[in-house]
């Protein structure tokens, strides 16, 4: 018995909680009786409520009430430990019992104190009770628990004999996952020279169980769980290569197929554990080529058919990998074959002669609605034959998983053990899925490009050739719907973001015979992808495939260069993917909707899309023929053909020309009509609506069309606003959302028709009397709602966007009221709580500023400018961004108004306010280079706007300096090519103003010194050109300074013109021509400025081999050659004809004749001597 003293815990302490006092109670006859409680319970403060609770609590108490020296220890502990075992703990089941993870702990850690390593039953015992309770009540371990644990399991696999270590490795991976980095301690035992589990993992482990739960272990440490720290990558390394080699080695010969399954299923988890980690770590080309071909292998495992000696590494190369068919038995020698072979490549002659009797019509019906595609079909639908002609004869063009396959071979257990079997290679294959997934994901996509053509076939298939194994062969011919979906995934994330890839992509010029461009590959394999994914979808009738395959046909069209293929790819899947619209399925729907967005997004306006468009409701859906219909069209329609809703859908292309597109009617009829059925809908019977997912596509739908067809929308454009305020006034804030933008896509189509350099004729533009009428509608309408929705920041956005895509000519014509709401709007969103509102309004009201009816207001520039101001110092640095653009804008303005406006603008425009827009200006031009670039752009625009009498006051002096030191900084720093050109450009606004000190400020030789350093050594042409553009501006030879400093400008810039066709990019070259056109202007512009002490400089430089380059250079600009005729004006402000820029050449000749000079006679003879030489070469044809 034990001591008065001892308690059970003290023998078995309770670690990780410190157990609370009993509160103290006075002594009086009125106390309440004492009531004994379980030890857990009175530690929670409640009563178990469920069976499981009380079960976990009984057996909790009695695990900490044993003693490691009770002579009943094992009986007991073998008893508590199946009763533990056997409660599933189910939450499914249960979902009430409240078991806490501490307690769980606890139980754990006082049981590995109890169970003494040479009782080796127990401790399997107690190794399958800490996968239990881990597993089935999903504890996070604290990490004293989780070291404890992971101690005790160790010393098992030292201790124990080699029979329990399944069980203690199957518990060390539950113990393990997801704590990779926080068993550090034990890492190197686990995974370093000699560790267990490289010893039980390695591929010449015969054990295929262990080798399992080695695997198993090495993936739970990879795994990385949210707000863990990743495993290292030197550990990382270590399993990534082991998982690498089990997915290399072949199974053995005999080795179990089914447990050979097992394992590659957690070399594949490990594998796909180790790639979501980030960017690619695990060496080169030839790691990356040898993980491919591992995957590329397994994606086929157990798949019937094919039979080909696999690559142990892929290669980046332009040219296809084709697998050889490996050398085949003979017939009295081969085995059996597998029965995952008969599933899917074709039953034994019994039973295709049952088979023949009901199904056999079917694969013809296949075969008569393909007659139109392609010869090579019927080679894309079988699977890849390498056996005799008699067997080749039999491959049939139904896909391999809508056979009927009733009709079973195998006796019950047989088919049991065929069925698991092939469950498992179902799931080895979608393992390789998964990595491959992860591999497209996370390793630079340019390297992945050469490994494309072993996923994607580079040419049709026909010819009797048998197909090439890729990702199509999966989507058409795997019979597990998972598979083919994890095979688009991939597909699709190959897909994406390869629009700079495949855009070399060109079959529209004849072919050549001699050798076969890569352009042309490309162009074969885009359609070789629609030709493969049209089969698939015809096929396809799992809706969760249907809609991954739909998805995966958006990526093509959103990525593929339709302007440079031969028309026809578009027709053909627009009138296939009409009848998904209606299918039963929402995510069918909504991804067909999404792959219409991508048809009239891509390239728009694309003419082939265009046609679509116009053509007639009924003709869409009949030009495709019986080859277009679904295989299930009894499960695809929600509705009646004849209820697509289509009013004054025109019957003929000439009643068409006037009527909007039939897509642009069917998605305003899935946003605003009621649906037949309410199985997925919003509402009840009648009046239920399309699910919210298919009324937002639908919508999205709508703006891609307005954006990029604005002529075919603008015959509806009252209908849109009556749909955008529908939209607005309705309470879902997704809906309003997409109803502003949808709103905003259609007055941004409106602008760019109405923009001086549109191509848009007058005739076919939206009227303007119907853009006033639409915009008087929707501003009288629910759009005020959505400006003064504080609730949904969001929306409160789009819609100052939607403002800010008024028309100009428009707005001007808008009643006063409307005008001043919006305005006045604009102005206090400035102060909105919400950065996305403050940042919009900013910007709208950037765009206001330039409107004609507005920027003569003075009061409206002025409350304007101090908005912008203040939203310039706003901690937000998106928001001082467009504060900077909006200050740009202003400044422009005020440009315009200078020339234009009658009334004397600078006048009337505040000092002060002046004063705070420089001094602002040149704050943000030390910020991000996001708001540097138009900080000094509104810079020079002031220092071009300020006159002598605002220049002249000391208020003024500072500020000037530090805005021209602020220009020259910007000019002479590393920053982006954009904030130096529009910091030249600055600098070039400022030496247009008169009332500018150029020749006596103390900046001026700074300013210069900076443009001269630009000009020669820029890398970016366009930020050379524009400073030689700024070195010709000064009109005056004063403002050059002295003879030195006039004579450094004009070397500067004969250097440069030397240099102009020097450069190490490629893409630069092609402003060379704009470069010598501008850098010749400015030396000719500094020769008709010249003083007699500035003529040694200059003809010293028109002097031997240096000379000669500049006489070639100024000849050439003479003529006007070399210069593309769009770029002459563009590039150099210049417009002269090359005959007046020879009779300006003559009259410096003459002016120079006429100049006197004392010492410097011989420099003015040579200067004349080259400029007539040039005269006389530039009138010779």
């Amino acid at each position: 018995m034990a001591a008065l003293g001892d308690s059970p815990a003290s023998s078995a302490p309770v670690i990780g909680r410190d157990l609370p006092g009993f509160p103290s109670v006075p002594l009086s006859a009125d106390a309440a009786p004492f009531t004994p409680q379980g030890a857990d319970v009175w530690q929670r403060g409640a009563w178990p409520q469920t069976e499981a609770e009380r079960l976990f609590c009984h057996c909790a108490a009695k695990v900490r009430g044993l003693r490691a020296d009770s002579s009943k220890l094992r009986d007991e502990l073998n008893l508590l430990f199946d009763q533990l075992i056997s409660e599933p703990f189910n939450r499914s089941v249960e979902p009430n019992f409240n078991i806490q993870p501490e307690d769980v702990c606890i139980l754990l850690v006082n049981a590995t104190r109890l169970v003494p390593m040479n009782q080796e039953h127990l401790v399997v015992k107690l190794c399958k009770l800490v996968h239990h309770l881990l597993h089935q009540l999903k504890v996070i371990m604290d990490k004293q628990t989780l070291d404890i644990l992971l101690k005790y399991l160790m010393a098992a696999l030292e201790a124990c004999s080699t029979w329990t270590h399944l069980g203690v490795l199957q518990a060390l991976a539950t113990v393990i996952y997801g704590n990779g980095q926080q068993c550090h301690q034990q890492l190197d035992n686990l995974l370093g020279e000699g560790g267990v589990l490289l010893l039980y993992g390695a591929p010449s482990q015969p054990d295929m169980d262990l080798r399992h739960a080695a695997l198993t272990c090495m993936a739970n440490i990879c795994v990385r769980i949210s707000g863990q720290p990743p495993l290292d990558d030197g550990h990382k390394s270590v399993c990534f290569s082991l998982f690498l080699q089990t997915l290399q080695v072949p199974r053995p010969d005999d080795g179990d197929e089914l447990f050979y399954c097992i394992v590659l299923q957690a070399a594949l988890k490990g594998l796909h554990c180790c790639l979501l980690g980030g960017k690619w770590k695990f060496g080169g080309d030839e790691v990356v080529g040898s993980v491919l071909a591992a995957l590329k292998r397994l994606m086929f495992q157990g798949t019937p058919g094919v039979s080909v000696t696999w690559p142990a590494v892929l290669y980046p190369a332009p040219l296809s990998h084709y697998e050889s068919p490996s050398a085949r038995k003979p017939e009295d020698e081969a085995p059996k074959p597998p029965e995952a072979a008969k599933d899917g490549g074709g039953k034994a002659t019994a039973n295709k002669k049952r088979r023949s009797r009901g199904k056999a019509k079917k694969p013809s019906v296949e075969e008569g609605r393909r007659d139109d595609e392609d010869n090579g079909e019927t080679a894309a639908l079988a699977l890849h034959k390498t056996g005799s002609e008699g067997k080749a004869s039999g491959v049939s063009l139904y896909p391999s998983w809508k056979r009927n396959t009733s009709d079973s071979e195998f006796s019950d257990s047989e088919g049991s053990a065929q069925s698991k079997l092939r469950l498992r290679h179902a799931r080895v294959r979608q393992g390789a899925l998964h990595c491959l997934l992860a591999v497209v994901k996370w390793v630079e996509k340019r390297t992945l490009y050469g490994y494309w053509s072993s996923f994607i076939p580079e040419a049709p298939v026909g010819n009797g050739a048998a197909p090439p194994l890729t990702l199509l062969t999966i989507i058409l011919k795997d019979p597990s719907p998972k598979v083919r979906m994890c095979a688009l995934q991939a597909l699709s994330a190959m897909l994406d973001g390869s629009r700079q890839f495949l855009a070399v992509a060109e079959d529209t010029a004849s072919p050549r015979t001699s050798y076969t461009p890569f352009s042309f590959t490309l162009a074969t394999a885009v359609r070789e992808l629609h030709r493969s994914l049209s089969l698939a979808l015809m096929a396809e009738t799992s809706p969760h495939t249907l809609t991954q395959v739909i998805k995966c046909l958006a990526h093509l069209v959103s990525n593929a260069p339709y302007h440079r293929l031969r028309p026809g790819l578009l027709s053909s899947l627009w009138k296939q993917i009409r009848p998904y619209v209606r299918h039963r399925d929402t995510n069918v729907r909504v991804s067909a909707l999404t792959l219409y967005g991508a048809l009239v997004t891509t390239q728009a306006p694309l003419p082939e899309v265009q046609l679509l468009l116009q053509q007639p409701e009924g003709s869409s859906a009949s030009g495709g023929g019986g080859s277009f219909t679904p295989q299930d069209s009894r499960a695809l329609s929600w509705r009646q053909p004849g209820d697509t809703p289509s009013p004054r859908a025109p019957r003929t292309p000439k009643e068409a020309e006037g009527g909007p597109p039939w897509l642009l009617t069917l998605c305003a009829a899935l946003v605003t009509q009621p649906r037949d059925e309410h199985s997925d809908s919003e509402g009840v019977g009648g009046l239920a609506l399309e699910p919210s997912p298919v009324r937002l596509e639908a919508l999205q739908v709508l703006s891609h069309l307005v954006r990029g067809y604005i002529s075919l929308s603008q015959a509806c454009l009252c209908e849109i606003g009556q749909l955008c305020a529908r939209c607005l006034a309705e309470s879902d804030p997704s809906i309003q959302l997409h109803g502003a933008k949808l709103l905003e896509e259609l007055g941004t189509g409106i602008i760019q028709q109405y923009q001086a350099e549109s191509d848009v004729p007058e005739g076919p533009r939206v009227p303007l009397n119907q853009v006033v009428q639409f915009w008087t509608e929707v501003l009288s309408g629910p759009l005020n709602g959505a400006l003064q929705n504080q609730q949904h920041p969001t929306l409160q956005t789009s819609a100052c966007d939607t403002l800010a895509s008024i028309l100009p000519q428009a707005f001007a014509q808008l009643p006063d009221k409307m005008q001043l709401m919006c305005i006045t709007v604009l102005l206090g969103l400035t102060y909105s709580d919400s950065d996305l509102v403050k940042m919009a309004a900013v910007r709208a009201l950037g765009v206001y500023v330039l409107f004609p009816c507005l920027r003569e207001d003075l009061m409206f520039v002025a409350d304007t400018a101090n908005s912008i101001l203040a939203a310039l110092d706003d901690r937000s640095s998106n928001i001082r961004a467009k504060a900077a653009w909006s200050l740009g804008n202003l400044t422009d303005t005020l440009l315009v108004n200078m020339d234009c406006v009658e009334v004397d603008f600078q006048k009337e425009m505040s000092d002060m306010l002046l004063l705070k827009m420089l001094q602002a200006a040149t704050r943000s031009a030390a910020d991000k280079d996001k708001v540097k670039c138009n900080a000094v752009r509104a810079i020079g625009n002031l220092l071009h706007f300020l006159r002598e009498a605002q220049l002249s006051r000391a208020a003024f002096r500072q500020p000037l300096e530090d805005a021209m030191r602020a220009l020259v900084k910007t000019v002479q720093s590393v920053a982006t090519m954009k904030v130096r050109w529009n910091a030249c450009y600055a600098l070039g606004k400022a030496f247009k103003n008169p009332d500018l000190p150029l020749e006596s400020a103390c900046w001026s030789g700074d300013a210069l010194a900076a443009l001269c350093n630009v000009v020669g050594s820029c890398k970016n042409f366009k930020v050379r050109i524009k400073s030689a553009a700024a070195l010709a501006v000064p009109a005056h030879r004063r403002c050059y300074g002295d003879a030195e400093r006039f004579g450094h400008v004009w070397r500067s810039l004969a250097a440069a013109l030397r240099s102009s066709e020097e450069t190490d990019d490629f893409l630069e070259y092609r402003y060379s021509a704009s470069l010598r056109h501008t850098l010749s202007r400015a030396l000719l512009h500094l020769l008709r400025l010249g003083l007699p002490s500035d003529l040694p400089a200059i003809s010293a430089s028109l002097a031997g081999e240096e000379g000669g380059g500049l006489r070639e250079h100024l000849l050439k600009y003479l003529r006007a050659e070399g210069v593309p005729g769009e770029e002459k004006d563009a590039a150099a402000g210049d417009t002269f004809d090359p005959q007046q820029r020879v009779q300006s050449l003559q009259q410096m000749v003459q002016r120079l004749k006429a100049m006197e000079v004392d010492t410097e006679e011989s420099a003015k003879a040579a200067l004349i001597c080259f400029l007539e030489d040039l005269l006389k070469d530039s009138e010779e044809p």
